[in-house]
Parts: C-alpha cells; sequence; structure tokens
C-alpha cells in the first residue's frame, strides 16, 4: 500500500503521508516516486554492487551477521534531499552510541547509475570525518551500481524514483528503510529527522532480539510503531499490564514482610513466656 508522497524532488520536500496519498491526487510530474512500504519482503541478497573501494560486492555481504541494516537509496549528486536523509540518519545513529558494525550494518546505494565508486567513496569520508564512530569504516557501505540493479533494489524496496532531465536530477522520496539481519524489510522511517529513540527502537525489532540489552527489549515491549505518526508510541494495555505485575510484586512483598514481622513476634513472645 502506498504511504503516500514524500520529499519527492531533491529541491522540494516533505514526509510521505498516508492521507496525503488517499485524499489528493498526486501531480503527473511527480507519478511513481512514492515510496510504496513492503513490509516483511524478501531482498535479493545476490544483487551485486561496487562499493566505495571499487570492489564488487553482493548484498549477502552485509546480512545474516545477527544485526540488522540500515538501507538507505539516494545519490551523492543530489543538490540537496539525499544528503539531508543520510546526515539526519548518521545523527540519530551517532546520538544513540550503537557501533557500526557491531549493533548495525548501514548501507547506501545510489539510484544513479552513471556514479563512480571514487564519488562513493569521497562521500564516504566526508561523513566519517564528520560522523565518524568507532566501526564506522567496517560497518558503513557505500555502493554504485548498474541501472537493472538499482532498478530492482529500487522495486523490491517499494522506493519509486524518476530522473528530471529538465534539471538533471531524481525526483524521489525522503525516507529510510530497516532490514532484519536475513534481509527482510522491517520498518520503513521518513522524512529530514530520525529520532533516535525511533532509531533504537526499530533496530531493536528488527534484530529480533539479537541486539540490545534486556532493558531496551523490555522498553520495546511498552512501544509499538505507530504509522500514522511515524514513530514509535506507549502501548495502553502492555503498560497496564507491567504496571499490575508490579502491583502484585510489591503487595507480594509488603505481605511477606508483615508475615515474617509477624512470624518473628510471636517467636519472640513464645520465648519470653518460657520458664
Amino acid at each position: 500500500m502506498a504511504l503516500g508522497l514524500g520529499a519527492i524532488v531533491c529541491f522540494v520536500f516533505q514526509s510521505p503521508v498516508s492521507s496525503y496519498a488517499q485524499t489528493d491526487p498526486i501531480p503527473k510530474g511527480l507519478q511513481g516516486v512514492e515510496i510504496v512500504e513492503h513490509l516483511n519482503d524478501q531482498i535479493p541478497l545476490n544483487l551485486q554492487f561496487v562499493d566505495q573501494e571499487g570492489e564488487t560486492v553482493t548484498l549477502s555481504k552485509y546480512f545474516n551477521k545477527d544485526r540488522p541494516v540500515v538501507l538507505l537509496l539516494g545519490y551523492y549528486s543530489c543538490p540537496m534531499l539525499c544528503d539531508l536523509v543520510l546526515r539526519a540518519a548518521l545523527e540519530g545513529l551517532v546520538e544513540l552510541g550503537w557501533s557500526p558494525g557491531e549493533k548495525y550494518e548501514l548501507v547506501y546505494i545510489s539510484i544513479n547509475p552513471l556514479e563512480t565508486a571514487q564519488l562513493a567513496k569521497l562521500n564516504k569520508q566526508n561523513y566519517m570525518k564528520e560522523y565518524g564512530l568507532p566501526g564506522a569504516m567496517q560497518g558503513w557501505h557505500f555502493h554504485v551500481g548498474s541501472e537493472a540493479n538499482i532498478r530492482q533494489i529500487a522495486e523490491t524496496t517499494g522506493f519509486g524514483f524518476k530522473y528530471n532531465e529538465e534539471r538533471g536530477e531524481y525526483a524521489h522520496a525522503a525516507g529510510i528503510m530497516i532490514c532484519t539481519p536475513d534481509g527482510r524489510l522491517s520498518r520503513y522511517l521518513y522524512g529530514i529527522e530520525y529520532e533516535p529513540k525511533t532509531l533504537k527502537l526499530a533496530l531493536l525489532e528488527a534484530s529480533e532480539g539479537k541486539i540490545g540489552t534486556t532493558l531496551d527489549h523490555f522498553y520495546l515491549y511498552c512501544f509499538q510503531y505507530d504509522a500514522s505518526v511515524g514513530r514509535y508510541a506507549p502501548v495502553a494495555m502492555n503498560i497496564m499490564r507491567i504496571g499490575g505485575v508490579f502491583t502484585v510484586l510489591i503487595l507480594a512483598i509488603v505481605m511477606t514482610t508483615l508475615w515474617l514481622r509477624d512470624l518473628r513476634r510471636k517467636k519472640e513472645n513464645s520465648e519470653g513466656t518460657q520458664p
């Protein structure tokens, strides 16, 4: 199902809103560039791209490692939007504090088949200098590829884009995808701002319990993704259940304490009355 038109052209941006897609017609020039969620669909891990070092790699290199993958599609020569999306994702991940290559992988794929590995390397170096975390060199991956493979990964993920010949730019939406360790699409996040809490919960959810602490997973139990607002919201029923468990535990502790105190008092009285 289409979640609506996002920041569709690189020089105009706005987060996708489901109600927009349902009530307003999409402008003719922007048709086909919305994001269509393909939740739980399998990414073709046999697709080949060229990384920032000029090496041909398959997507399977970044999956099946017990950690989720942050997947971004865009292009390096984009005048505005792609940089904003990637910077927002990196800022959120840096603030999260999780080491790339250890807790998650970040995979960026250019949608422009004319871009080169040298350009990918230059962009990675620039972002590394600005946002580099320990492990980022091994955990952040930038790629270029053939038009056929770009189209296939875009179709699989539902990432629509179109080339504007007049402006020499690509029209596309603003969003990132969170994938499970085995390459299934777990969550779509939209816009040009990604809260660390939202990123953390999306990665925890995608990891299926393979990353994060016990407290993190306890926190995830209390929040579920709300597509209408594009973030995780409290789940009242789960919070009430947890509150009920804590109430029972507190009552049990209080009753046990009172019982033990009463038992001790009776024992003391019994010992005091003995001749």
